[in-house]
C-alpha cells in the first residue's frame, strides 16, 4: 500500500525481521512491529495490508540486499563461468549464515512462511531472476537477452534447491550451476548461429 514515508518503513521491516528471527511467524504480533518503530498499529496494516503482507515484505527486502551483493560480485568477474561459481557460492554462503532465511526454512515458531520461498516465491524468484538478467545482459551484450532470462530463471530455481536442500561443498554446486549455464548458453548460440529452432516455422 505504501501509505508511509521511506525511514518509517525502514524502521517497520527492521523491526519485523528482528521479530521474526527471534519469535517466528506465529509470535509476530503487528503491535508489537508498531511498538518497536514507534507508530500505530494503524500505519503497520495501512502500510503492509496484514501479517502475511508485512512478512513477504521483509522477505522481499532481504531479497534485494541479496541481490545488491550478487552485483557486486558478478561485477569482479570478467569470465562468465568464474562469475557464475561466484554467484552461487556467495548464494549458499550468505544463505547459509542468514538468520531470517533459516527462520523461514527450520519453520522457527511454525513453518507458515516457508511457502514465500517455495510455492509462493513467485515475487522472489521474478525479482532475481530479472535482476540477474538485467546485469548479464549489460555485462556480457553480445548474449542473447532472452535466453539470458531462461538460464537465470533456471539458474535461481537450481540454487534455490540447493538452498532448502543442500547437497554437497558449496564450490561443488556453485561449478555445477555454472556448467549448466554456461553449457545451455553455448547450445543456445549454436542453435542461433546454424540450426533452425524447434519452434521455428519451416518454409513456406
Amino acid at each position: 500500500m505504501g501509505t508511509a514515508d521511506r525511514p518509517v518503513r525502514e524502521a517497520l521491516l527492521d523491526a519485523a525481521a528482528a521479530l521474526l528471527v527471534e519469535r517466528g511467524y506465529r509470535g509476530l504480533r503487528m503491535r508489537d512491529v508498531a511498538s518497536a518503530a514507534g507508530v500505530s498499529r494503524q500505519t503497520v496494516y495501512n502500510e503492509f495490508g496484514d501479517k502475511w503482507g508485512l512478512a513477504q515484505a521483509v522477505l522481499i527486502r532481504d531479497n534485494d540486499r541479496y541481490l545488491d551483493g550478487i552485483d557486486r560480485v558478478l561485477s569482479e568477474h570478467a569470465d562468465l563461468f568464474d562469475a557464475v561459481v561466484a554467484a552461487v557460492r556467495y548464494t549458499l554462503e550468505t544463505s547459509a549464515d542468514d538468520q531470517l532465511k533459516k527462520a523461514v526454512l527450520t519453520g522457527a515458531g511454525g513453518d507458515e512462511l516457508l511457502p514465500l520461498l517455495t510455492t509462493q516465491a513467485e515475487p522472489v524468484l521474478f525479482t532475481a531472476s530479472a535482476r540477474l538478467t538485467d546485469h548479464a545482459a549489460r555485462q556480457w551484450p553480445h548474449l542473447d537477452r532472452a535466453v539470458l532470462a531462461e538460464v537465470a530463471d533456471a539458474a535461481v530455481r537450481l540454487t534455490m534447491s540447493h538452498i532448502m536442500l543442500p547437497s554437497g561443498p558449496p564450490e561443488r554446486v556453485a561449478r555445477s550451476v555454472a556448467r549448466m549455464v554456461t553449457g545451455y548458453l553455448g547450445a543456445a548460440g549454436e542453435r542461433g548461429a546454424g540450426k533452425p529452432d524447434d519452434t521455428a516455422e519451416g518454409p513456406k
